[in-house]
């Protein structure tokens, strides 16, 4: 039986890469590989020798969206069963969410809707030069709801409705202005440049990142007093790890240059 999402751990370099494993359907997100998918996040997670996780697509595409074969067999089946398809959905962007560890969405070809969301819902977006990126749903009469909150919150109301309600596929510098992509590498250089990139995140210290990321996301919606006093819990709690004690005897030791 076909893997549908392939693991390749490099433990010395801290970096885990997971790879959707549906070519042949353009990396098409059903039932088996939101769950492949879900369980090799957690085993990375849980891994104390991994740093970073990138997330790509195995073929020439990066992730097509939802299988619409299963999503219409779902809604044959009533609410209930298009409700449960659509919560494993989220419960997938939750757990991006909720992992101490970073994850690099590593996009080439087309991510288009739900693979558009996924790649959204990581905490970075590295593409490809030649990569495209949209949310076409409402051409099919769909809405792109469980990936709302989170394109709002990286690209704003107005660019999310634009996104949204024309479903136009955008190339990768378009995106990248916009706020979806972080950084976009030329295509033929693509796999070095993100190699580079994802050793270089792996250096930093562990800690400080996986903090970092947790306060980012704690504070969404937060007042913005409250925001500030749960950065003061974790300014406290990162000066008691090593990486923050071993990083300061060191600056000091250097004369604090």
């Amino acid at each position: 039986m076909q893997e549908l999402v392939r693991n390749e751990v490099d433990g010395k370099a801290g970096i885990a890469r997971i790879i959707l494993n549906r070519p042949e359907r353009r990396n098409a997100l059903n039932t088996g590989m939101v769950t492949e998918l879900m369980d090799s996040l957690a085993l990375a997670d849980a891994d104390d020798r991994i740093r970073v996780v990138a997330l790509s697509g195995a073929g020439p595409d990066f992730c097509a969206g939802a299988d619409l074969e299963e999503i219409r067999e779902a809604v044959e089946q009533g609410i209930l069963a298009s409700l449960v398809d659509a919560e494993a959905l989220g419960e997938l962007f939750l757990l991006l969410r909720r992992m101490d560890t970073p994850v690099i969405a590593v996009v080439h070809g087309r991510a288009l809707a739900g693979g558009c969301g996924l790649a959204t819902a990581c905490d970075m977006v590295l593409a490809a030069s030649d990569a495209r990126f949209g949310y076409p749903e409402v051409r099919l009469g769909f809405v792109p709801a469980m990936v709302m909150a989170i394109l709002r919150r990286s690209v704003g109301e107005k660019r999310a409705f634009e996104l949204i309600s024309l479903g136009e596929t955008i190339e990768a510098d378009v995106a990248e202005s916009i706020g979806l992509v972080n950084r976009v590498f030329p295509a033929d250089l693509f796999e070095a440049e993100v190699d580079g990139f994802l050793r270089d995140l792996s250096s930093r210290s562990a800690s400080a990142v996986s903090l970092g990321k947790r306060l980012l996301y704690q504070i969404d919606g937060a007042s913005f007093e409250a925001a500030i006093r749960t950065g003061a819990q974790v300014n406290a709690l990162a000066r008691l790890t090593d990486d923050c004690q071993d990083g300061i005897d060191a600056f000091l030791e250097r004369g604090g240059s």
